[in-house]
């Protein structure tokens, strides 16, 4: 069981790295040439914290809910394949939680840097209406 746990925990860390939300792309117009990068960014910044503050989500919450699914899915699944088999379902249904669990977090993290299409549109209007051009997310 402690080699399952640190599996887990092991595969989460690797998720939490892979939740890097993305950011948008700014075309090199003359409002980027005049203000600079630096400044562009700090603009940046303000858009997503105004899209925050106003609910739009930018997705961060699919690592957990992926982990909470996979772990129910997990653990019933190892639950049923142990009562088939006569062994001991606590246990097998723990493992299999847990290896469910990992599965998901680490298959929502993935999803997590997308963010959502309301986020992102308001991002790019506030950032339109600041006079910059968006013409992607990385």
């Amino acid at each position: 069981m402690k080699k399952i746990t640190l599996a887990a925990l092991a595969a989460v860390l690797l998720a939490g790295c892979a939740a890097v939300q993305q950011r948008p792309v700014l075309y090199p117009n003359a409002r980027l040439k005049q203000v600079g990068e630096a400044a562009a960014q700090r603009d940046v910044d303000e858009c997503v914290a105004m899209a925050e503050r106003a609910g739009a989500s930018s997705g961060g919450s699919s690592a957990a809910r992926g982990g909470v699914q996979g772990a129910a899915v997990g653990g019933a699944a190892a639950a049923v394949g142990s009562l088939i088999r006569g062994r001991n379902v606590l246990s097998d249904a723990a493992a299999g939680a847990a290896v469910g669990g990992t599965a998901g977090a680490v298959g929502g993290a993935f999803h997590d840097g997308e963010g959502s299409p309301v986020f992102r549109n308001f991002v790019g209007r506030c950032l339109a209406e600041r006079g910059y051009d968006v013409i992607g997310w990385k």
